[in-house]
């Protein structure tokens, strides 16, 4: 059974920046199955939280009763997309863009369903039909339908050659070609009718809307949503730098967990919008509890545990909430080796010491929770300081193998929320 008035839907939660004949596509959503599709460049070993959006639009869409098909690009990643990028990528060989297209299939599948009948999702990778494809066949067949002129005079393409330390080179000038002839392929071979992506894909995806016309006669649509940025203005998704990889070896559940909990009052009842799929009579009614409460608002958490369980997992929540419990209290025999292995790599600052008994004096120094050691000698003699959880008010205490969980892992605690973990190696 398809949803009617999907694109209305998807505008009030926020979600289209643009989309091509919006009327039109709108009744063929509501009259029958449309297959769908959204691109993927592996141009790093792992998708981050930039696409979670245009994924569960995906997600959305299949939920509606149509078809989506997730194109990983085997080819197009071997350029890499140059829009509104303020200098050129880096080439990646075919062995490294070949082993993050099976990394980034399989961290796409989770979110659709490939056995549901007739919407099953499908995978696609535009490899296929660029692998064995010749160079004057390229310039013949899809070339030709393209003109140089409205090609310079994209934004993408303009901001680039306003740069004249930078330029742009033909490679990525002829991106827009790939991605648009990705759409007339997906369209003849399994009647694609609608492209979506992110702002920053405007240009491409009209692009391709124009080449399938031109090429298979056949009108096709183009939807593309908002990049996501905070209320300040700041970039989305971006923590001290690093973005905020979906891959559990990149960014732990437990940082995944405590990057929604940071999240602005401002942006938060926003985001719940953009990343679950709680209807907006729910979002309004949160929003307004929080507003009437007078007390810490309760979004935060509940965002956080809805985008972690998406993109993690229950089991996973249940740890990253574990751990934010278990992190702050006295009694931390609860966490497990695994809830350490998290913590090591991203979740408090950590050290490596050598499996010798180290006086708790140096141990505050060298973990930089103590600036000095008559500091240090300080923070224990106040009660300052705890190691797994266990208050230590002992100037001359020395730990050693009673201390170590699980055999390599001490968790050092200076006051209420600093924190180090030392990894005895």
């Amino acid at each position: 059974m398809k949803e009617s008035n999907l694109i209305s839907q998807l505008q009030e939660r926020g979600l289209i920046a643009q989309v091509t004949d919006a009327a039109a596509l709108d009744a063929i959503l509501a009259r029958k199955s449309v297959t769908l599709y959204c691109g993927f460049d592996p141009t790093a070993d792992s998708l981050h939280l930039g696409h979670l959006v245009p994924l569960l639009a995906l997600k959305r869409f299949q939920m509606a009763g149509h078809r989506p098909l997730a194109l990983v690009g085997g080819a197009t990643g071997m350029i890499g997309d140059p829009s509104f990028k303020a200098t050129e990528r880096s080439l990646n060989t075919p062995d490294v863009v070949a082993g993050w297209v099976e990394k980034i299939r399989k961290q796409v599948s989770p979110f659709l369903d490939f056995d549901c009948g007739a919407n099953s999702a499908a995978m696609v990778n535009n490899n296929d039909w660029f692998a064995g494809m010749d160079v004057l066949s390229f310039l013949r067949d899809i070339g030709k339908h393209f003109s140089v002129n409205a090609m310079i005079n994209k934004e993408s393409v303009k901001q680039r050659l306003n740069r004249d330390e930078v330029g742009i080179s033909f490679t990525e000038f002829a991106y827009s070609l790939l991605q648009s002839y990705d759409f007339a392929v997906l369209n003849k071979s399994h009647d694609c009718q609608l492209q979506l992506g992110g702002s920053d894909q405007w240009g491409n995806i009209t692009a391709g809307v124009d080449l399938t016309r031109r090429m298979n006669q056949q009108q096709v649509f183009g939807i593309t949503m908002p990049l996501i940025t905070k209320s300040d203005g700041t970039k989305f998704g971006k923590s001290e730098g690093n973005a905020i990889w979906l891959d559990p070896s990149k960014c732990s559940p437990y940082k995944f967990y405590q990057f929604w909990l940071t999240t602005s009052d401002d942006d938060v009842y926003r985001f719940m919008k953009y990343f679950t799929f709680m209807t907006l009579a729910e979002i309004d009614a949160i929003e307004a509890a929080d507003r009437a409460s007078g007390a810490a608002p309760t979004a935060q958490r509940i965002l956080a545990e809805h985008a972690t369980e998406l993109v993690h997992g229950k089991e996973a929540l249940e740890a990253a909430k574990r751990i934010s419990q278990n992190l702050f209290a006295e009694d931390q025999s609860a966490l497990t080796e695994s809830d350490f292995q998290q913590l090591a790599l991203d979740g408090v600052h950590h050290i490596e010491l050598g499996y010798t008994e180290t006086s708790l004096v140096d141990a505050l120094v060298q973990s930089e929770l103590a600036s000095s050691k008559s500091q240090a000698r300080g923070f224990i003699e106040s009660g300052a300081v705890s190691i797994n959880g266990q208050k230590i008010n002992d100037l001359t205490y020395h730990m050693g193998m009673v201390d170590h969980r699980f055999s390599r892992y001490t968790l050092l605690r200076r006051g209420k929320k600093n924190h180090c973990l030392i990894i005895w190696k």
